[in-house]
């Protein structure tokens, strides 16, 4: 008997094809293709990642949900177009977990997480040559938000030794880039700024991988901790019926400091518990 998650997902590829169905189906879902739906594969795995974040447990079958109707809509376009179908996308990645697995699923022994790690990028590897994919970079998506490729880069090339001995090196490097783009700042021309300004960040995002942390992830955190505190400025100017318009600088940092204040106060009691900052896989 079929279990219920293969009936349901049974289910949802039914519902795809009839969305896709020439004569009956979604005039909108009809028209779309692989570049117009890829923008909301994108937007979906970063609504996921969002309900992660926030411990939404609540919203994340929601989000998963629609996550995989990504990857159905996908197989369904292919399948229509004699490309594949959702089962050889089913077929690859179980293939795959199985062969970067052989200590669960062969004979190869036991390893503790860090040999494990070891093993799956020599999986990789050899399967980026089985592609043709020459070259320690090879095959990192250049789609994948700027941050992270940049932290995934200098992970490969530091796997072949080409990279700082500790953080404290990189932090030394991220000094030395901070002087070249002050030096830059008298003559503004655009492009040099630009291109000191992008080494800034790429020292920064190497400077997360080092120290652990996951440097997509700890922007985003200090994002949202912008926002929560600004719109606290936003609504103690709002009690003294006045906007961020109509107040000086100098009021809003008080205000500013004030908030700040108090988010330690609640901290401290306990009522608000510290984010966890991801790390880098």
């Amino acid at each position: 008997m079929p279990t219920e998650a293969a009936r349901q997902l049974t289910r949802l590829l039914e519902i795809m094809e009839a969305l896709r169905h020439p004569r009956d189906g979604c005039p909108w879902d009809i028209v779309q293709s692989f570049d117009t739906i890829a923008v909301y594969t994108i937007e979906e795995a970063y609504e996921v990642a969002e309900a992660i974040a926030e411990r939404d447990f609540a919203a994340l079958p929601d989000e998963l949900g629609d996550l995989l109707f990504q990857v159905v809509y996908h197989a369904r376009m292919a399948e229509e177009a004699g490309h594949f179908a959702f089962a050889d996308v089913a077929r690859a990645i179980s293939d795959k977990m199985i062969r970067r697995h052989p200590h669960v699923f062969g004979a190869a022994a036991a390893r503790d997480a860090g040999m494990q790690m070891e093993a799956w990028e020599e999986q990789k590897s050899a399967e980026r040559a089985a592609r043709a994919e020459v070259g320690t970079l090879a095959g990192i998506p250049k789609a994948l938000p700027a941050l992270t490729r940049a932290a995934k880069i200098t992970a490969r090339a530091g796997r072949v030794g080409f990279d700082w001995p500790d953080a404290d090196a990189v932090i030394e490097k991220l000094e030395e880039e901070i002087a070249e783009l002050r030096a830059e700042l008298a003559g503004a021309d655009p492009e040099r700024l630009a291109d000191e300004f992008g080494d800034v960040l790429f020292v920064i995002a190497n400077l997360g991988r080092k120290l652990g942390l996951d440097p997509e992830a700890c922007l985003r955190k200090a994002t949202a901790k912008f926002a929560r505190r600004f719109a606290a400025v936003e609504d103690m100017l709002a009690s003294e019926g006045r906007t961020p318009a109509e107040a000086s600088l100098a009021e809003m940092e008080a205000h500013w400091q004030a908030v700040k204040r108090e988010e330690r106060v609640t901290t401290d009691s306990g009522a608000i518990s510290p984010e966890v900052e991801p790390t880098m896989r």
